[in-house]
């Protein structure tokens, strides 16, 4: 099992924390992870530019002139793709569908691989009981800045280190309001994390009750 060193709201260290090897100590496969991060972005991504075809542009389906007689070249409407204003050909459509498969399992794997990166590379911060008593940003301010996550001679709300994620557990609500105005600082449900996200972030801070619910959430065999 993975070991990790656990903090109170104060930074001081209370302890240590055995994570569940089959999440927190798996060997990178750079593959997988592109794989996963691929599918992931492709899934997500909307088909917004829209053309239309000669069937879809408004107009009449009259022939511009009579087929025979005029010398000019026959043409059966004005909507054709030749014509300005007419359908265009192999356009891009809204109906097109960028999704990409991926196992469920090997996902699972790519999510676990990234864990174990940012567990390896000291990024991954547990935290005892994480709460706030008064609800406010400054409150979770002077937490954050007391944690190794801080970084000195920074201002309030953006003397930390790269990006921080908060992975909280789902029926938190208080903290991940907190720290919506922070700069740098994103908060996640523990149960809605994502190989893209985690990618992103240079520091995760968990909560001790967030990482069980990881390890119910993701376990592999």
């Amino acid at each position: 099992m993975a070991l990790i060193s656990l903090y109170n709201t104060k930074g001081e260290k209370v302890g240590s924390l055995e994570l569940a090897k089959s999440l927190f100590d798996v060997p990178t496969n750079d593959a997988l992870i592109h794989e996963a991060v691929v599918a992931q972005q492709a899934n997500s991504r909307e088909a917004i530019a829209h053309t239309k075809t000669r069937g879809e542009v408004a107009g009449s389906s009259k022939r511009p002139w009579k087929q025979k007689g005029t010398g000019r070249a026959r043409h059966g409407s004005t909507k054709s793709p030749i014509w300005i204003g007419g359908g265009i050909t192999f356009g891009p459509r809204n109906d097109r569908n960028f999704s990409l498969k991926i196992n469920k399992k090997a996902k699972r794997k790519a999510l676990a691989m990234v864990l174990s990166d940012k567990v390896a590379n000291d990024c991954f911060i547990a935290i005892d009981d994480f709460r706030l008593a008064e609800g406010k940003t400054k409150e979770l301010i002077r937490i954050l800045k007391k944690l190794p996550i801080s970084k000195r001679g920074g201002k309030a709300g953006s003397g930390f280190a790269g990006k921080t994620l908060i992975v909280l557990p789902p029926e938190e609500k208080e903290i991940a309001k907190a720290a919506k105005n922070l700069k740098g600082i994103q908060t996640m449900p523990a149960n809605t994390l994502n190989v893209v996200d985690l990618l992103k972030t240079d520091v995760i801070l968990v909560s001790k009750s967030a990482i069980e619910t990881i390890m119910q959430t993701y376990k592999r065999a």
